[in-house]
C-alpha cells in the first residue's frame, strides 16, 4: 500500500515521502495514529496545500523535545523495592515505574518513550537507560534501584 507520511517516521521516512509498506501496519497504526494517509491524488493534492502547517507543527515538536531532553540528560531516577538478600528483586522495574518516578521529579514523558532493550529490571544497582522523545531525539537517564529488606 503507498502512503503519505504526515510527520517523519523512524525507519520508513520523512513527512512528505511516498513510502510503500504492508497493508496492515498502514491500516491498524499508521494512518489511525494520524502518521500517514492513503497515497491517492486527492490526498496528494491536500497534502501539498497543508505542507507548511504540517512542517512547523514537526519543528516546534522537535523544538519541544529538545527542550525536554536538555533538562532529562543524565537525569538519575532513585526507585526503592523490595528485595532479597542477594540483590534480586521480588517483582521487577518496568517502564511504567520509571514514568511515574520521572513523574514524581516534574518531568512528564510517556511510557512508550523508555527505551527498555533487555526488558524491565529485576536487579539492585544503576541500570543506564535511554529516552526517545522524538524520531531524532533521545537522551540517557540513570535508573537506580534501591533494596528494602
Amino acid at each position: 500500500m503507498q502512503i503519505i507520511l504526515l510527520e517523519k517516521v523512524v525507519n520508513l521516512g520523512a513527512l512528505g515521502d511516498v513510502v510503500k509498506v504492508k497493508e496492515g501496519y498502514a491500516r491498524n497504526f499508521l494512518i489511525p495514529q494520524g502518521k500517514a494517509k492513503r497515497a491517492t491524488p486527492a490526498n496528494l493534492a491536500e497534502f501539498e496545500k497543508r505542507r507548511a502547517e504540517l512542517e512547523t507543527a514537526q519543528d516546534e515538536a522537535l523544538v519541544a523535545a529538545k527542550a525536554q531532553g536538555e533538562k532529562l540528560d543524565g537525569l538519575m531516577v532513585q526507585i526503592t523495592r523490595k528485595a532479597s538478600m542477594d540483590g534480586k528483586l521480588f517483582g521487577s522495574v518496568s517502564n511504567v515505574d520509571i514514568t511515574e518516578a520521572l513523574q514524581a521529579l516534574g518531568h512528564e514523558v510517556p511510557k512508550s518513550a523508555i527505551r527498555m532493550p533487555e526488558g524491565p529490571i529485576k536487579a539492585i544497582g544503576d541500570q543506564p537507560l535511554k529516552v526517545a522523545l522524538h524520531g531524532d531525539v533521545v537522551v540517557g537517564i540513570t535508573v537506580s534501584v534501591l533494596g528494602e529488606q
